[in-house]
Order: C-alpha cells, then sequence, then structure tokens
C-alpha cells in the first residue's frame, strides 16, 4: 500500500491538511482570546504568516535549494499551507503570473479572484436565505 505513489499523495496532503486546519483554528482562536478587535486579526495573521511560510519553504524546496521527499513537500505546502490558509497559494500564483512578465494576466487574477469571490459569496448568501425562507414556507404549510 505504501509504495502507491497514489496512496502517498493523498496521505501527506490529508495528515498536513489536518495539522493546517487545527493551525489555523487555533492561530484565530488565541489571537481573539488575546486581542479584541473588530477587525478579524486571526485570519490576517494566519494569511500573512501563511504568505511569508509558503514563499520561504517553495523557494527552498522548489529552488533546489534543499533536497526533500516529494511526498514531504506535498504535505508541507498543499496540505498544511493550503489547509492553513488558501491566501498563501492564491499569492504564489499571483507571483507566479507576475514573473512570467505579462501584467495583463496577473491584474485579472488578483481582480476577479477578489471580486468574483466576494460576488460568489454574496450569492451563496442569497441562495442559502432563499432556500431557508422557501423551506420554512413549506413547512409551515
Amino acid at each position: 500500500m505504501w509504495k502507491n505513489p497514489m496512496f502517498r499523495t493523498i496521505v501527506a496532503i490529508a495528515l498536513g491538511a489536518i495539522a493546517g486546519a487545527l493551525s489555523r483554528y487555533y492561530v484565530c482562536l488565541g489571537v481573539s482570546q488575546i486581542f479584541s478587535s473588530e477587525m478579524p486579526l486571526g485570519t490576517t495573521i494566519v494569511n500573512i504568516s501563511g504568505c511569508l511560510a509558503m514563499g520561504f519553504l517553495t523557494t527552498l524546496f522548489l529552488g533546489k535549494i534543499i533536497s526533500i521527499d516529494p511526498d514531504f513537500r506535498l504535505l508541507l505546502l498543499t496540505g498544511f499551507l493550503g489547509s492553513y490558509t488558501t491566501f498563501s497559494t492564491y499569492e504564489l500564483d499571483s507571483a507566479k503570473l507576475l514573473h512570467q512578465g505579462s501584467l495583463e494576466p496577473e491584474l485579472f487574477y488578483w481582480m476577479g479572484s477578489v471580486v468574483f469571490g466576494l460576488l460568489s459569496l454574496q450569492l451563496g448568501i442569497f441562495v442559502a436565505k432563499w432556500l431557508l425562507n422557501r423551506w420554512q414556507g413549506d413547512r409551515s404549510i
């Protein structure tokens, strides 16, 4: 079973994701208990620290500065950091586009992610409320 590369990939990403999600939760919880703020300071700290870690680790691992097992790299970068914060992946993708030298795709990706992400969030809220209202209306009949 461990000799199967697909199985190792799944396990590596899953284990990293568990650790990343728990880390995100406890960092946000800890920050909210220490600082009282209307701003989502915990999420901000997670996003910034995730970007720092993504930049640092991808430079070391993908730049061949440090040789690391591909499964462990998946555990750290895709599993842990992907679960800890998707913002770090977003910023890494933005940097890749920027380094390709074409500003137009970078701006479209950057603005499109923000604008369409916010619009999609609002649409999700609208649809959920609409469905709840329909369901509650049907229940009362």
